[in-house]
């Protein structure tokens, strides 16, 4: 999958999920701050627009140094290849995570919430109050 795929498929993801288009939703993102919803996922997606420029460049490099004989590679050519394996993961992971993001119950987590602490509120709030720890040997005696 060529870079522009890779970058248009999330693209329309995006737009998918906050039903705007992407530069539209830039704007009106940085003029609100932290606050809007999609500005954890454009910072993601701005991380995965980078790593697919280093995934790029990695692969230019390849195959400037492969050239056009097909053969085994030479150890300069297969440390470029395990650059452009390298490159590859942290922009996989980066869509990963920006995938994530789009999942309409996850936004709340990736937002500094931790998962645990929105489980326990929501127990607490089910749950009558415990007693007191020496309660129950108060009421003993």
């Amino acid at each position: 999958m060529s870079s522009d795929d890779v970058m248009s498929v999330l693209t329309q993801r995006i737009e998918a999920a906050f039903q705007q288009p992407l530069d539209d939703l830039r704007r009106v993102a940085t003029a609100t701050g932290r606050a809007h919803p999609a500005t954890e996922a454009l910072h993601w997606y701005g991380l995965t627009a980078e790593a697919q420029t280093v995934v790029d460049r990695a692969e230019n490099t390849l195959l400037a140094a492969i050239g056009r004989a097909p053969g085994e590679l030479t150890p300069s050519q297969m440390a470029i290849a395990h650059q452009v394996n390298t490159a590859v993961a942290a922009r996989d992971g980066r869509a990963m995570v920006l995938r994530h993001l789009l999942e309409p119950n996850a936004r709340h987590v990736w937002r500094g919430e931790r998962p645990q602490a929105r489980i326990a509120t929501q127990a607490s709030t089910a749950l009558p109050p415990r007693p007191p720890a020496n309660a129950s040997r108060a009421a003993g005696r």
